[in-house]
């Protein structure tokens, strides 16, 4: 499957874009996230975007409720919500019309608008596309138990990621079940399902069903 960032996403719904451009694959861009939400929170317009905090960015017609935190250097979009029990650890971008739900934790993200992490989620080292959503319990899993580099396996082909932390590279559309964990490196294309309480690993192709590592099947048309 291809995996370049064009393959995966659509630009056109993230504050991301430009910045994204500039590599070809998804995990090129973790690297610098926390540098490109700064840059972007400078230019920010002060009458659409709060700045409660130093390097925090809320969009003024966000809905923040209670009992949360959010660490910088973040930014909020456009009528996003950030439910009770939510922890954004710093270094994510959430685009607009997201959820981030409770007990959900975000670290060194990309969220796409429309992006949902309603309930129970832990997504770090992630790009996750648009209307991407994550079933309650679901999370990345950004470090490998052997703490070696994560490599990508694509079709017998091995790519060196460079980066000890890698979680999930989840294309535009995806829907993943409920307590499903994608394992360091995952790729999901887009527009794929994957059923609640899998274990993923590798590269799940677009406009796909996985229903177990042995059983990947092409959604009907």
């Amino acid at each position: 499957m291809k995996l370049a960032i064009s393959d995966l996403y659509d630009l056109t719904h993230t504050k991301a874009a430009d910045y994204l451009k500039q590599f070809t694959y998804p995990w090129e861009a973790l690297e610098g996230i926390k540098d490109l939400i700064l840059e972007i929170g400078k230019g920010l317009d002060p009458e659409e975007y709060d700045h409660p905090e130093e390097d925090v960015w809320i969009a003024k017609d966000a809905k923040r409720y209670p009992n949360n935190y959010i660490g910088g250097p973040c930014i909020i979009g456009h009528k996003t919500e950030v439910r009770p029990g939510a922890f954004i650890r710093g270094s994510a971008l959430v685009g607009d019309n997201c959820v981030v739900g409770n007990s959900t934790e975000l670290k060194n993200v990309i969220l796409f608008d429309n992006v949902q992490v309603p309930h129970y989620n832990y997504v770090g080292d992630s790009i996750l596309g648009y209307k991407a959503h994550m079933g309650a319990g679901s999370i990345t899993s950004n470090v490998k138990s052997d703490k070696q580099l994560v490599v990508i396996k694509n079709e017998g082909e091995l790519l060196e990621t460079g980066r000890k932390k890698v979680g999930a590279l989840v294309g535009d559309g995806v829907e993943v079940g409920c307590n499903t964990v994608l394992n360091p490196g995952t790729v999901i294309g887009k527009n794929s399902n994957v059923y609640p309480v899998s274990c993923v690993r590798g590269v799940i192709p677009h406009n796909s069903i996985y229903k177990e590592a042995k059983k990947i099947v092409v959604k009907w048309k």
